[in-house]
């Protein structure tokens, strides 16, 4: 359902590379002159580094309750009244979580692990595009999904998920390889409940899958680069693209699905381009003539 302003959602785990997928669209708004409102999903966390350790310490039996893709661990009726709020009215609040690699805001005087002030979104804004762990959730109290108008799910073969966070959390955030281990082996449960069936939410996923061997990803490894790896996309509604296009368009690209393409790792951003371009100028032609 379309709503009058556009709410498109990247969804995937932590490590998962969402990243890549959300600097692809800022190409893409940038030089369409689209104005976005970005928001975080780590922003809507429901505690800092300092509260989750205190609690750890406290009430160590808690730690394995309280992962970052838990729903009780997350501010979820505020991130969905976001949702709901902008898709009416344009409108908004939303803050920042603080990490290691966000140099700025440290050097304006903020501590990793802690947020900014609740602020409104910006005005004058075309759609709302939030990167994070719960854009399709459904849940018993929650169904962040309805209020979505594009879904994309950003979701790795799991090993390479985990080589990515573990070489993420070491190098950019100073988490020893233990630290990493133990929080991936952690939550698991949390992800399998609250994480993995938003792919089947999604409009369209994308999956990365390498080529080399990624049999024990707590081996301390090099991430498999672009050349090492194919991307399957995975269309909810295979009458939302033009493949044929597509296979001319993206070399090396081939189907397997009436449904599903697949594309050389290295045709990933191009690919996003091509595919969610024509979208989003659906979703704002369709704001426009209302």
């Amino acid at each position: 359902m379309s709503r009058e302003y556009p709410v498109i959602a990247i969804t995937g785990s932590s490590g998962a590379g969402t990243t890549t997928v959300r600097r692809a669209f800022e190409r893409m708004f940038s030089r369409k002159g689209i104005r976005a409102a970005f928001v975080d999903g780590d922003a809507f966390h429901r505690y800092s580094r300092e509260d989750l350790a205190r609690i750890f310490r406290d009430e160590p039996e808690r730690k394995h309750e309280l992962s970052h893709f838990a729903v009780e661990a997350n501010l979820l009726d505020r991130l969905e009244r976001l949702f709901a709020e902008y898709g009416e009215h344009g409108t908004g609040t939303y803050r920042h979580y603080i990490h290691a690699e966000d140099k700025r805001m440290l050097e304006a005087g903020y501590h990793v692990g802690t947020f900014t002030e609740w602020q409104p979104l910006p005005t004058g804004t075309d759609l709302l595009f939030y990167e994070g762990l719960h854009g399709g959730l459904v849940s018993s109290q929650h169904d962040l999904a309805q209020h979505v108008d594009l879904l994309i799910g950003v979701t790795p073969t799991v090993n390479l998920e985990w080589i990515q966070k573990i070489d993420r959390d070491i190098n950019m955030r100073g988490h020893s390889h233990e630290a990493v281990v133990d929080t991936i082996l952690g939550r698991m449960q949390d992800y399998v409940r609250y994480i993995v069936p938003q792919f089947s939410r999604t409009h369209i996923n994308f999956q990365r899958v390498p080529t080399v061997d990624t049999s024990n990803p707590f081996e301390p490894q090099a991430i498999p680069s672009d050349a090492e790896s194919f991307v399957v996309i995975r269309f909810r509604d295979r009458d939302s693209a033009d493949f044929p296009y597509l296979l001319t368009m993206l070399s090396g690209a081939f189907m397997t699905r009436p449904n599903t393409l697949v594309v050389p790792g290295s045709q990933m951003p191009l690919a996003i381009e091509l595919i969610l371009e024509p979208q989003i100028e659906a979703l704002l032609a369709q704001r426009r003539f209302r």
